[in-house]
């Protein structure tokens, strides 16, 4: 028996009421979703680790948490942020070594862009931070379609510990277009440490030929000790010259949103009846997405508790799509009330 999706409307009416008009090309931004988990403490790993949408990358000796906090600016509309913590801190970065926070955009959505042309539109970007260590810091702007062609950008944390906003605005890329694909056309890289492999060069904030010394020239040491924090919210990417007020998405849509790279049915997972069951005999179990993925995705986690009548020690995929998967279990008994429950996480993240 397949499981039913719930049929995506949209908006409604009530789209041009709020004024929403999906300018803002991030997805979560302000850090409300958090599918894999809340925190994370004692990690030496990189990926996407908590906050949907966001990839840590970490080469080096820290040790970091991570959590989806309620730290935010006040009187911005903020109910979250994301949290970095180095529960061990690493004071002398070796010159490959790096800490980094990215978002990754799919090359279809960049089109309206208009990059690869002489009409290439620039873009602002703009997003509340807060830190333990001041000084410059370091956003790059990294062209995947396009050779990796890179542009970084300074800002200034003039206060510790304290929320403050940053606005960046970066001239439109017209040397290549982006392809008309599901795949990773840019990513944005909050540098938050690098070693001197990434600092050796300089820093004019134009597009240019990638190089590793371009990248993060004059960055700081963000977790240079232990307890040190940074925090991150309210991340708003916009055509323009200029910052517009943060674009606050329904939960619900934001949720159905990040569902396109991920989803977890880990709590209570999903219920399968299958009726009559043959000892020995193999049945199948179509799984559909609640939302169509972006690629055919990884399943993990997948386990089965056994209520009458299944094996659950042999689950296997068969095959998978955009839509779902199909999984095969074994019966064990013969019964006329078999039925399990999947426990599953649908990983299709760039």
């Amino acid at each position: 028996m397949a499981l039913s999706t719930i049929p995506f409307s949209g908006l409604g009416a009530d789209a041009s009421k709020q004024g929403i008009n999906f300018r803002n090309l991030i997805i979560n931004g302000d850090m409300s979703i958090a599918q894999r988990s809340t925190s994370v403490t004692g990690s030496t790993s990189s990926g996407y680790l908590t906050v949907d949408r966001w990839n840590f990358a970490r080469v080096g000796g820290a040790t970091f948490s991570h959590s989806q906090t309620t730290d935010v600016p006040t009187g911005q509309g903020f109910a979250n942020s994301y949290k970095i913590e180095s529960t061990t801190g690493d004071g002398a970065m070796g010159a490959s070594e790096l800490n980094s926070l990215a978002h990754y955009f799919e090359a279809q959505n960049l089109n309206s862009l208009k990059w690869g042309t002489g009409s290439a539109e620039s873009v602002t970007l703009s997003f509340w931070v807060k830190a333990t260590v001041t000084g410059t810091y370091i956003v790059e702007f990294y062209n995947n379609d396009n050779s990796g062609d890179q542009l970084s950008a300074s800002y200034t944390i003039n206060s510790a510990n304290t929320w403050e906003k940053k606005t960046i605005t970066v001239v439109g890329y017209t040397s290549g277009a982006f392809g008309n694909d599901n795949n990773t056309g840019m990513q944005i890289n909050w540098w938050l440490g690098a070693g001197s492999d990434f600092q050796s060069g300089s820093l004019t904030g134009t597009w240019r030929t990638y190089a590793d010394g371009n990248r993060a020239v004059g960055q700081v040491n963000t977790f240079e000790n232990n307890n040190n924090t940074f925090y991150l919210t309210g991340v708003q990417l916009e055509v323009g010259t200029s910052a517009s007020d943060f674009e606050f998405l329904p939960y619900d849509v934001n949720l159905r949103r990040c569902m396109r790279y991920y989803q977890t049915y880990q709590s209570g997972g999903m219920i399968c009846w299958s009726g009559t069951t043959i000892s020995g005999a193999n049945y199948f179990q179509d799984v559909r997405h609640v939302v169509p993925m972006r690629t055919s995705a990884t399943i993990g986690n997948l386990t089965v508790e056994n209520r009458n009548g299944f094996n659950t020690s042999n689950p296997s995929i068969d095959y998978g799509n955009t839509q779902g998967f199909r999984a095969t279990l074994q019966s064990n008994a013969n019964t006329n009330e078999a039925y399990f429950r999947f426990k599953y996480t649908a990983d299709a993240e760039l």
